[in-house]
């Protein structure tokens, strides 16, 4: 399917390419499912960065996630104070479809291996240093040294 513009075929192409790697990470997942798990993290993610950082993560991945990622935003309320890596895996299981195939741990694993390898190392690296130290344990081993 083309909408006749370069950039939205480029964005929905690039979405899709994130959404094939998450689907591989989650097996049996289809798009649909794999769609939610990235959208579920995303935003739980995103409530818990600064402002700076996800806008800095905005800046990386592509324009239709970036509209994923921002949507129904409240900057103003500040970073969630979620500390603990229980409470973030039920945050992310709250967003997830009821009988979602896979549980609320792999599911923020994937989609965060998913989104280091996209995403320039820096800013990985930046993602991670503004996580508590409990949380970090949910992203990939070589960026958390």
């Amino acid at each position: 399917m083309s909408t006749g513009l370069a950039v939205f075929d480029t964005t929905v192409q690039e979405t899709n390419e994130w959404l094939r790697a998450i689907e591989q990470r989650l097996r049996p997942c289809e798009r649909q499912q794999a769609y939610a798990a990235l959208r579920a993290v995303l935003h739980v993610l995103r409530d818990r960065l600064p402002t700076d950082a996800v806008l800095g993560l905005s800046a990386q991945v592509p324009m239709l996630m970036r509209g994923l990622l921002l949507e129904g935003w409240r900057p103003a309320s500040g970073p969630s104070s979620v500390r603990d890596p229980q409470r973030f895996m039920e945050a992310v299981a709250d967003l997830l479809p009821p009988a979602f195939p896979r549980e609320p741990n792999a599911v923020l694993e994937a989609v965060l291996a998913v989104l280091c390898q996209r995403v320039n190392e820096d800013e990985a690296r930046k993602l991670i240093e503004h996580m508590p130290i409990p949380l970090r344990g949910f992203w990939p081993a070589h960026l958390r040294d």
